[in-house]
């Protein structure tokens, strides 16, 4: 947040002389050195005051904090303030000689925003969206609430915004009652004491400069100005564009200029052309900290020339994202509809139809209400294709045909039940709504009256239960749904069963899309991928028979031919569970099952299915990559599109294996392989031979080693939305009730040399072989390349290290009961937090084994360790070391029966991790690899 908010600021070095000692501020330091552009000068404390407001810290201490700052080449300048003396900065020489001053990190390409935290635009965060209801103009509430200075309850208005979604504020003090430029500042300063509003960055908002320029000087974040524009002439524009950038703020530009306001489409592109070549090349701004605002007005009013301003827009923002696309687009929606104030739910309709189009022409920012209900998808067709005429100007009667619709939906009147009492909605809708927002609030008391209702419990579970879980099905297949929420969702329908058990009795429940069977093959432990396809399947309505891991072929075999299943789906994550696939494909042919086969986990591929498994058996095959297709394709093949689908399936599959066998034909040609001066290459190590084990480290030693957005991305959330920020809160809490459990894992150096494409590792009384398969092309760099290239040859004194790491056994107890209780959503939390924690644990491990056994000895040996060894954590989950980190069953090591070798020297049940028959850990949270330490081998690529 910190350097989005000195993005592009005229400075040369950041300065930082706080009220913390050095070992309170190295997190922070370790973060701004990976990524600020900019010199570090830093002067800590003597460590934080005691009690009398002393400092009890030595010069002796302080210098062996300081001296980590220094090693990990954080800092340009270092000095002392508060309870140092020279005594203190005298420590400091020694450490200093022949050191490598913090390099400056590359600026970042991205646009970033920032409260206390930042607001980084990316693939997770596509569109920000701005609250709106911070601005006297445009809130009534707002503007009496500042008028009568009751400041609380505007906070309030802001809190709630932020809590609702918002990503970024919108502040507007522009009044004739008020004197705007002091409420401004007043009311941001409030708002700094907040730290759920300060959190989120602000967007300053006023038709007079002078406010704004108040306002950015109390803004301690990078902010948003709105707006600038062209209407007074270009040099009173570029003038204020330049004291914007001095602040570092990102800046929306109105398309106005001397003529006035843009209303068409080749006039908001005309401007906007202008004043991007303008701030590019007079002003020196960023693109990608522009903003355009080619002007959202209102539609629908009656009036001919009107009819166009909605998709004149949207063709406007399709050109600049076309012909300018590092720059963003901005606008204030609720504009769009003024025509019908006081039906709230028409006017967010048309926001939510314009937002669907506008968005997929380019726009990424609006302002809007966050706490808006209604989506595009749940808008009623008619209703729909009215409000599309309106926006896209595809009828002249589109104003007249709305507003006669437009009757039917009074405010409030959204057949929502959000919008609505619960009273005045049906009992099927009811049940349907709270499956699909997982809200189990009014549960029993609706199917209570639904059993009065219905002829059956069975009844109740096939029409409207499984109405509502389809469409949950839906939604998340296109996207409009958040992992969490279909999971929670499964969650409400399993309690609705339970409720409905007791009046079940005897009935059969047909409702079904079909009967799925899924399992982890035999050998393999890993779940988490397929629980998630189980969880999604359920939402579509089939009945899924879950076998579990370790499964064998024989079992699953006799439970599809017991359940007469319809579906079957294989997963696995390690490379054995390929050959057990083909088994099992093997025996369902002899059994003479034949429905169709899903094969889905990390180490499958479309090729592998095509080549090693559908030849053996008589069904369809299919490969899946993704858990939310599992139940698609399933519905799909339940169609009269069936012979089409398997037929087109299975030509694709005989292509790819005809590419195989042109592949796999002998060659001629030896591939080049890489030639290393391994006297430069060879990496200096300083004993360690023995071993390092974690012992006594927590995980509260760990868990700034947690790689976030991954977990995310595993949840499919944006770590910047309510959700998102409510699912990290929770796993919060969960990691802090195990802060105290102790971390399991070893490491071990040992002598080692290649030959060929396998390394010879001699560890402690035995020698072990790892075989590393070689590229079958050339890369871009003319080389073939295998991972025993990077270790040195026979006869150059080379090592590597070999690693494991598992999570604590507390961890893996709360998962097991979860499972056993059928709770899946705790059970994929509690999961998904436990593969975090054991990679956060390889990474602290990482760091520590490099520290005590990785010395680079280049041209100056005196140089103990290298500039680039002194590693930040966000460098550390970029990779940015030397070396390379590989885990055994991954493409470069995918031998999975090799751990079995590597267990003779780790002694991995010593650590708490056992094998499976074909080399599988349990826990299935665990680890285990190794780290070649060549210079070279960070540019390793395996096809």
């Amino acid at each position: 947040a910190f350097l989005a908010s000195v993005q592009h600021a005229p400075i040369f070095s950041i300065g930082l002389n706080c009220s913390f000692g050095a070992k309170q501020l190295k997190p922070f330091l370790q973060q701004l050195a990976s990524r600020a552009p900019y010199y570090i000068s830093a002067y800590p404390n003597a460590g934080l005051p005691n009690s009398l407001g002393e400092y009890d810290q030595t010069p002796e201490d302080m210098a062996r904090e300081v001296k980590e700052y220094i090693d990990e080449g954080l800092v340009n300048i270092i000095g002392g303030c508060c309870g140092t003396t020279e005594a203190y900065i005298a420590q400091y020489v020694p450490l200093v000689e022949g050191a490598q001053p913090h390099v400056p990190a590359s600026e970042t390409d991205a646009f970033c925003l920032s409260g206390l935290e930042l607001l980084e635009q990316s693939a997770e965060v596509k569109f920000i969206n701005v609250g709106e209801r911070c601005n006297v103009a445009g809130s009534r509430k707002f503007l009496r609430l500042i008028n009568e200075k009751n400041y609380e309850e505007a906070l309030g208005i802001a809190r709630k915004q932020v809590e609702d979604g918002a990503m970024l504020l919108d502040i507007n003090m522009d009044d004739a009652m008020l004197d705007s430029e002091s409420q401004m500042v007043e009311f941001l300063n409030i708002m700094a004491s907040d730290p759920d509003v300060a959190r989120v960055p602000w967007m300053v908002d006023s038709s007079r400069f002078e406010v704004i320029v108040a306002a950015l000087k109390a803004i301690q974040g990078k902010a948003v100005v709105n707006s600038l524009s062209l209407k007074e002439g270009e040099d009173i524009f570029v003038e204020r564009a330049k004291i914007v950038k001095s602040f570092g703020a990102a800046l929306v530009v109105m398309a106005f200029d001397e003529q006035g306001q843009a209303t068409t489409f080749e006039r908001k592109v005309e401007i906007c052309s202008r004043a991007y070549r303008l701030l590019t090349e007079r002003v020196g701004f960023e693109a990608r900290d522009i903003i355009f605002d080619p002007n959202i007005l209102t539609v629908a009013t009656g009036i001919e020339e009107h009819n166009r301003y909605a998709i004149d827009f949207i063709r406007a923002a399709k050109w600049i994202r076309e012909n300018m696309p590092q720059v963003h687009i901005s606008g204030g929606v609720s504009n769009l509809s003024f025509a019908f104030r006081g039906n709230n739910y028409i006017r967010e309709a048309m926001h939510a139809v314009f937002l669907y189009h506008a968005s997929a022409a380019g726009m990424d920012m609006a302002i809007v209400n966050p706490s808006a209900s209604v989506m595009y998808e749940d808008i009623q067709p008619a209703l729909r294709e009215a409000l599309e005429d309106v926006v896209l100007a595809r009828r002249t009667d589109a104003a007249e045909r709305l507003t006669e619709l437009a009757a039917q939906f009074m405010q409030g009147d959204s057949g929502s039940e959000k919008a609505v009492e619960r009273d005045k909605i049906s009992l099927e809708e009811r049940l349907c709504s709270a499956l699909q927002r997982g809200d189990e609030s009014f549960l029993e008391q609706d199917l209570e009256e639904a059993l009065r209702v219905y002829p059956s419990a069975a009844a109740i579970i096939e029409k409207p239960l499984m109405r509502g879980m389809m469409r949950v099905g839906e939604l998340f297949g296109e996207g409009k749904m958040f992992l969490p929420q279909v999971v929670k969702t499964a969650r409400t329908m399993k309690r609705a069963v339970a409720i409905l058990q007791p009046h079940i009795g005897n009935q059969s429940v047909t409702a079904s899309a079909g009967k799925y069977l899924v399992a982890t093959v035999k050998g393999d432990v890993h779940d988490i991928g397929k629980n998630i396809a189980s969880v999604i399947l359920r939402c579509n309505g089939f009945e899924v028979i879950d076998l579990g891991v370790m499964v064998s072929a024989e079992s699953i075999v006799e439970a599809a031919k017991r359940h007469n299943v319809d579906y079957i789906g294989l997963s696995g994550l390690i490379t054995p569970s390929l050959e057990q696939m083909t088994v099992t494909a093997k025996m369902l042919r002899e059994a003479g099952v034949d429905v169709p086969l899903f094969i889905s986990g990390a180490t499958t591929s479309p090729f592998h299915t095509a080549v090693k498994i559908a030849p053996y058996y008589n069904g369809a095959v299919f490969h899946i990559k993704d858990a939310s297709q599992n139940p698609v394709l399933a519905l799909q093949l339940a169609t009269t599109e069936r012979d089409t689908i398997i037929a087109q399936n299975r030509e694709q599959q005989q292509t790819l294996r005809e590419e195989f066998r042109t592949k796999s034909a002998p060659k001629s040609e030896v591939l080049p392989r890489i030639e290393l001066d391994w006297q430069s290459e060879i990496v200096k190590h300083d004993g360690f031979l023995i071993g390092w084990e974690p012992k006594g480290v927590t995980l509260s030693k760990v868990r700034k080693y947690i790689n976030w957005r991954t977990f995310h991305h595993f949840w499919r959330t944006s770590p910047y939305t309510k959700e998102g920020r409510a699912l990290r809160a929770e796993a919060e809490r969960i990691l802090n009730r195990f802060n105290g459990q102790m971390l399991r894992g070893r490491v071990i150096t040992v002598e080692a040399y290649s030959e060929g494409d396998t390394i010879v590792v001699n560890g402690v009384g035995q020698s072990i072989t790892i075989p590393t398969p070689r590229q079958k092309s050339v890369g871009t760099d003319g080389v073939a390349l295998s991972l025993a290239d990077f270790v040195a040859p026979k006869g150059y004194d080379d090592q590597i290290c070999l690693f494991a790491a598992t999570v604590p056994k507390r961890l893996v107890t709360a998962i097991e009961q979860f499972k056993a209780a059928g709770d899946d959503y705790n059970a994929l939390l509690y999961q998904s937090l436990a593969d975090r924690v054991v990679e956060a644990t390889s990474e602290y491990m990482h760091r520590q084994m490099r520290y005590h056994w990785l010395h680079v000895w280049d041209e100056n040996p005196q140089e103990a360790v290298a500039a680039e060894e002194r590693l930040t954590i966000p460098q550390l989950f970029a990779a940015k070391y030397r070396g390379i980190r590989p885990a055994v069953g991954y493409s470069c090591l995918p031998e999975q029966r090799i751990i079995f070798d590597i267990d003779r020297l780790l002694h991995l049940s010593e650590v708490g991790i056992s094998l499976t028959e074909s080399g599988a850990m349990y826990p299935q949270s665990s680890v285990c690899g190794l780290y070649i330490g060549s210079k070279s081998a960070k540019y390793f690529i395996i096809a």
